[in-house]
């Protein structure tokens, strides 16, 4: 099939081009800037390069006309944030057969009731993130099951991890300082009981989960997939499992949230909170199902590999 990438030299498409490449898809690669890819791999010379400004181009109404243009099988998007954008998107690849395979958010869910959570439970997402993805999802489902309108799959990965970033950590927030402390034996205060759960992912699993949207789109059209490591994990269980890693045991003293406010940053505890009140936990039942996704990374591995990388490129410090 031709597949049309978009946003395709970031953490997910640098694994996602290579994948499609070597499963023998004809693949162009759509990204705003003509800096290489994060992740260097031979496949890329096989790929057709396409600079397009989405913001620019939305704005002035030619972003999604263009690709249209292309006239692919399937249009990946991966950097579609607000529902004006997918409807523009939705609007210029009406009518051409090209099959959409959108990436959303497990954030499209609130609070985590009953668990693991299925794509079908009740939505209560907050945030304008989490508002804007449901809403796009809504209206690609819609438009999917219309007759004659633009077959759509969404996908919703959970917090992507692995090489190349840094991830959310055992208190639910980007501070590197707290992975150097478990990996040190320091103690950390971890805010609540330390039982809110997180559920990452690996950036090729999420690829993995993308390739094979691609493949058997006539199956996952007009459907939504939760895409994530096989289980959640509790704060203190990510913290034990990180600090006997590094040969340590978790040092953890459980604050309240005030407390825990006063000793980080807005921006950390604003995260930590974001992420443990929702405390996701997602099935991916569904995905398994009717994808064939079988993700290969736990939780604890994506984030070691994820570690590792943070650690060769000198913004973490392990003792």
């Amino acid at each position: 099939m031709k597949v049309v990438v978009i946003g395709s030299t970031g953490h997910v498409g640098g694994f996602l081009v290579p994948r499609l490449v070597e499963a023998g898809h004809e693949v162009v690669a759509v990204s705003r800037g003509a800096s290489e890819p994060y992740r260097p791999h031979a496949a890329w010379s096989q790929v057709t390069r396409l600079l397009l400004d989405r913001d620019a181009g939305d704005a002035d109404g030619t972003f999604a006309p263009a690709i249209a243009a292309l006239e692919a099988d399937v249009v990946v998007d991966l950097i579609c944030f607000t529902p004006d954008s997918a409807r523009l998107m939705v609007d210029a690849l009406r009518g051409s057969g090209t099959v959409l395979v959108h990436c959303g958010t497990i954030w499209v869910h609130g609070p985590s009731a009953e668990v693991p959570v299925t794509e079908e439970a009740r939505r209560t997402p907050s945030g304008e993130y989490g508002t804007q993805k449901a809403e796009i999802e809504r209206m690609l489902l819609a438009e999917s099951r219309r007759p004659g309108g633009v077959r759509s799959v969404v996908l919703h990965p959970g917090h992507i991890t692995g090489p190349g970033w840094p991830m959310i950590n055992a208190v639910g927030n980007l501070d590197l300082s707290v992975w150097e402390a478990l990996a040190a034996g320091r103690e950390i205060a971890m805010p609540g009981l330390g039982l809110e759960t997180v559920h990452h992912v690996h950036a090729d699993d999420v690829a993995q989960a993308f390739q094979l949207a691609v493949e058997r789109h006539a199956q996952a059209a007009g459907e939504s997939f939760h895409v994530v490591s096989e289980r959640a994990i509790t704060l203190r269980g990510l913290a034990q499992a990180i600090a006997r890693h590094y040969g340590q045991e978790a040092r953890l003293r459980f604050v309240s949230w005030p407390e825990f406010r006063e000793q980080t940053t807005a921006e950390f505890g604003d995260a930590s909170w974001e992420h443990a009140s929702r405390s996701h936990s997602m099935s991916i039942d569904k995905a398994r199902r009717v994808l064939g996704y079988a993700p290969r990374y736990t939780t604890v591995q994506a984030v070691v590999e994820g570690l590792d990388w943070l650690e060769r490129e000198g913004r973490l410090t392990i003792a």
